[in-house]
């Protein structure tokens, strides 16, 4: 991979630099020079990379990553070096759009917006307040976030707004919260170069995370990787130990190497006793988990296991990190605690090179934790507190009856009262779900029974456009201002280096127009412009464990590299910090100052294997050129020539050799809940009796069973039942099968 990346490097930049007219973009805002270079953080995923626009004539022509920025140190994935790609597209939505007899057709803003307070007031004027409810994104600015929670439920009236952050995070959200008193993911990207263990959980990081691959690679201490996956990842091919665990067997894995260190005496004694509180049920409830257990359970040897819990506490700096192989599971609080455990019994957390970390899937998925006003009140607050709704209602100068006092439904509860008829109207925002939610079927049933279905993206052309009464075009990444905060809670700085096309507008701008429409503008005089907002935000943060009060503007953030939270007016006096971890004096943000011991027995799988549905399957990331529902990544000639043009599955040969599947073979793969045509991809990285099929494409969710963590409510795209057979021939497709 990392190779790949170099050899990529050259030619992609001397392709953009003769070829800028490929982009299409119009000329950039005038405080920019028209021969400029300008930085600004990455708009795909969590890593939160910066990037070098550069201009000719006022136009975006090309771009190179950013030296010396402490994100990516000069370095970009495929991704980040097509990120101009996508604003050129073609099928850009650059006008509003409204449903009629015909289908969708032009309209211009003044009819839009009418259309859409007059359909979304009638609907709450009929139903109540609660009816129309909106889904939102971990894939815009933070300022914009904000004003859309804000807008939607102090202006509007709405009760309910989730965002499809909750499909990536929610678990690592809940497992902070509840361990740590604060969703606070304690790490900075250093502690992957500080590490002497380091070990993955769940994690394909060479593919979703390349850059922070690439920085573990540069660890000079030679560490031990390990890698618990039950696939054989690029991550697992390359690691010093690799875990073939049974799918969803983490929790009992990680509660049986508690038991290991607590019966050998491998634990921080002082740390446990000076740091944490629960530590004598967690050690009488990790005794039920003997090494037989834990060997039954997770399909490993006693002496891996055994193996694995040794380098753990021969490590002197041992980090834990995990992603969505642990966070999108039906029992992911609880496996992502027993990661935290370890960490806590080990005194693995506060120094460089250690930590429970979870790393993100979206550009903003932090910034969406903390500010989007769906999982909490603005600034990690509770709905539910009376005094934070009237902490928030004086800043913001509102009346406090304008704050609910109770928090939203989760993005499968609104969902499921669209179903009921208890939600009628809903505003999806820079999100797909009729691509990336899973089972189907299902979710293409609920969107049909809204009495109105408003779509504010990019692109007029994605899935759930398609079904859209009034589609409003919006900016893209690169098209307008503000910030994003990275996994390691670095907020860094957004630009606009491109006019949006046609109509098109900011998110920003769209919302202000909603309020005014709505008559609420009132109370949004001072969210003028997003750095204004930031402001906001800003004062919203003092004195919660994010604080960043002392950040003054964004050229402040651009000029330190980007600031990790917190950082307050002691910070502006103190040498500028480059890397800035948690919990370095111990003190956690629960009211003693303690870190939390949290335990569970574990769950049984949802939908296990049966005789008709023998395969157990799980999706997930496939290539590091494509990202998500590949809305934008799809635009890219480039991303799309570095990965297949088919859906594919991966199946082991000794499957494939019994069901008489060759290479490259069509074939159906189906589960309860529909079926799909595939290509076979044989191979040994997937162990019998699983399959595995990548994210990326439309069809894969025609599959993935509905289950949810119950504490978190994300969902459990990683494991469900089906089955696999050769399929009818249909011409002669050619194979376009992945290679290794």
């Amino acid at each position: 991979m990392i190779k790949r990346l170099r050899r990529f490097d050259g030619p992609l930049t001397r392709d953009l630099a003769l070829e800028p007219a490929r982009f299409g973009l119009g000329r950039v805002p005038a405080r920019l020079a028209p021969d400029a270079a300008t930085s600004m953080v990455c708009g795909y995923c969590s890593t939160g990379c910066a990037l070098t626009v550069h201009l000719r004539d006022g136009v975006a022509v090309n771009l190179s990553p950013t030296a010396g920025y402490p994100v990516n140190l000069g370095m970009a994935c495929p991704k980040g070096w097509e990120a101009l790609a996508p604003l050129a597209a073609p099928d850009r939505a650059t006008t509003p759009l409204l449903r009629g007899p015909g289908g969708l057709a032009p309209v211009d803003w003044d009819t839009a917006l009418r259309t859409f307070v007059a359909r979304m007031k009638g609907i709450q004027a009929a139903h109540g307040p609660a009816s129309v409810a909106f889904l939102s994104t971990g894939q815009i600015v933070t300022e914009e976030m904000a004003f859309l929670g804000a807008l939607a439920k102090f202006g509007m009236g709405m009760r309910h707004g989730d965002g499809n952050t909750r499909q990536c995070m929610a678990t690592a959200v809940v497992a902070y919260k509840e361990a740590f008193g604060f969703d606070a993911p304690p790490y900075t990207y250093g502690d992957l170069a500080e590490s002497d263990v380091v070990v993955l959980v769940g994690s394909n990081l060479c593919v979703a995370h390349p850059i922070l691959w690439e920085r573990l690679s540069r660890n000079r201490h030679r560490p031990e990787i390990i890698v618990v996956d039950p696939r054989k990842t690029e991550t697992a091919m390359a690691a010093t130990l690799h875990l073939p665990i049974l799918p969803k067997s983490d929790l009992v894995l990680f509660t049986g190497l508690a038991n290991l260190a607590i019966e050998r005496g491998w634990i921080d004694e002082a740390f446990v006793r000076e740091h944490t509180e629960g530590f004598a049920a967690l050690a009488a409830h990790a005794a039920q988990f003997p090494v037989e257990r834990v060997a039954g359970a997770t399909g490993l040897a006693v002496a891996e296991i055994e193996r694995l819990a040794a380098l753990i506490h021969a490590g002197k700096r041992v980090s834990f990190w995990w992603t969505m192989g642990v966070n999108q599971s039906h029992e992911g609080v609880r496996t992502a605690q027993a990661i935290i455990n370890l960490a806590l019994l080990t005194g693995n957390i506060g120094r460089p090179g250690t930590g429970a970390n979870s790393i993100t899937g979206q550009c903003n998925a932090m910034g969406s934790r903390l500010f989007s006003n769906t999982t909490n009140l603005l600034g990690g607050r509770s709905f539910t507190d009376a005094a934070h709704r009237a902490e928030v209602a004086k800043i913001l100068d509102l009346p406090v009856e304008n704050i609910p006092d109770s928090g939203s439904l989760a993005y499968d509860q609104i969902l499921a009262a669209i179903r009921t008829g208890e939600i009628r109207g809903l505003w999806v925002v820079a999100t797909n779900p009729a691509h990336s939610w899973l089972d189907q079927s299902e979710l293409h049933e609920v969107l049909g029974k809204l009495d109105f279905l408003v779509v504010q993206d990019m692109y007029a052309t994605s899935e759930t456009a398609a079904r859209a009464d009034l589609v409003l075009p919006a900016a893209g990444w690169g098209e307008k201002d503000g910030t994003f905060i990275n996994s390691e809670r670095r907020i860094g700085v957004v630009k606009q280096v491109a006019r949006a096309p046609g109509q098109a507008l900011t998110d920003f701008r769209i919302f202000q127009l909603v309020a005014e429409y709505w008559g609420c503008g009132g109370s949004f005089r001072r969210w003028r412009n997003p750095e204004e907002v930031f402001r906001i935000l800003a004062e919203l943060s003092s004195g919660r464990p994010c604080d960043f009060s002392a950040i003054r503007d964004y050229a402040m953030i651009e000029a330190r590299g980007g600031i990790q939270w917190p950082f307050i007016e002691a910070d502006l006096e103190a040498e500028p910090e480059v890397e800035r971890r948690l919990f370095s004096d111990g003190i956690f943000y629960h009211p003693d100052g303690r870190a939390r011991f949290i335990l569970a027995e574990p769950e049984p799988l949802p939908e296990p294997p049966s005789a008709d549905f023998p395969f157990l399957l799980s999706s997930g990331r496939g290539s590091s050129s494509q990202w998500h529902t590949q809305t934008r990544t799809g635009k890219s000639a480039v991303l799309r020539s570095l990965c297949p043009a088919d859906l594919y599955v991966e199946i082991n040969p000794v499957d494939a050799r019994r069901l008489g599947i060759a290479a490259q073979d069509w074939v159906i793969v189906a589960s309860p809940r529909g079926e799909v045509r595939a290509r076979a991809f044989v191979t040994h990285s997937i162990a019998p009796g699983q399959l595995f099929v990548p994210m990326h494409y439309p069809e894969a969710n025609r599959l993935t069973f509905p289950s949810f963590d119950p504490h978190s409510r994300q969902p459990a795209y990683k494991a469900c039942a089906a089955t696999i057979r050769p399929a009818p021939t249909q011409g002669t497709d050619r194979a376009s099968a992945p290679s290794r």
